[in-house]
């Protein structure tokens, strides 16, 4: 069984893996053997969000998940399948196969050093198929190389966006001006997390309704600003502290019960 969790931190650099050492990391493993990959993408959030928000946003919520139970938080995989977006300038995708197999990669690596859980704290919908297919795959490569952390590894994908608490406070604040991608409380996440964004805020005219997705240049037609049913122009700082703060509590809790599993 994985040991409890390490407990909070006063800040997020003790908990970022890119600052640890070796040593340090094996040293984490003698009393945790939990780990957060925060995962995202790089691509079009409409004429106003950043390309960036789902990683910025996947990364802010991940650390501060990591500050609160002690886990370490690994760099953001800031590219992750965006091909219906690729009909918007900026937009970075990676094909399924190549995210599924990256994905496989970082947790196969994970798992060699003898860590037991992978909790992947998601920001974008396009990444869920391919990321269940790759713990999937990394399950069956971890066993079929007898690694010894095989019979106890997990993986666990948590989509702050689709936390129920976080549903509930968007519909709160937005009701169904939410939409479905571009959405103002993605966008008001960003916007507390890097403030040089609001300056970009305007309002917008109505966007086009969601609807089906069939390829880059047929969401560019169906969806022109790159918007689907939502008005991020709604979006506040001051409600995307609350969002971030919903965020990390619902996936706090979520963790902690993932390691605390047998």
């Amino acid at each position: 069984m994985t040991a409890s969790l390490p407990g909070p931190v006063e800040t997020t650099d003790s908990i970022r893996l890119a600052l640890r050492s070796w040593t340090e990391v094996e040293a984490y493993l003698e009393h945790c053997k939990g780990v957060i990959i925060p995962l995202g993408s790089t691509e079009q959030h409409g004429p106003t969000g950043a390309i960036g928000t789902d990683a910025l946003t996947a990364e802010a919520i991940a650390l501060e998940v990591g500050r609160r139970s002690g886990v370490l938080v690994t760099p953001v995989q800031a590219f992750g399948m965006a091909e219906h977006h690729l009909g918007f300038a900026g937009t970075m995708s990676l094909q399924p196969a190549t995210l599924l197999a990256v994905l496989h990669d970082l947790v196969l690596s994970l798992a060699r050093h003898g860590f037991e859980r992978v909790f992947v704290i998601n920001g974008h919908g396009g990444n869920i198929a391919t990321t269940k297919a790759a713990f999937a795959q990394a399950h069956g490569t971890a066993t079929s190389r007898d690694l010894p952390v095989a019979p106890m590894l997990r993986c666990r994908l948590a989509n702050w966006f689709m936390s129920g608490p976080v549903m509930r406070q968007a519909r709160d604040l937005y009701g169904d001006r939410e939409g479905h991608h571009a959405t103002p409380s993605e966008i008001a996440v960003t916007l507390q997390i890097e403030p040089s964004l609001i300056s970009k805020r305007r309002d917008l005219p109505d966007p086009a309704p969601a609807g089906p997705i069939h390829g880059p240049e047929d969401f560019r037609r169906r969806h022109p600003d790159g918007r689907m049913g939502s008005h991020p122009s709604l979006a506040t700082a001051e409600h995307g502290a609350a969002l971030l703060e919903t965020a990390a509590a619902a996936l706090s809790e979520d963790l902690h019960s993932f390691l605390s599993a047998a």
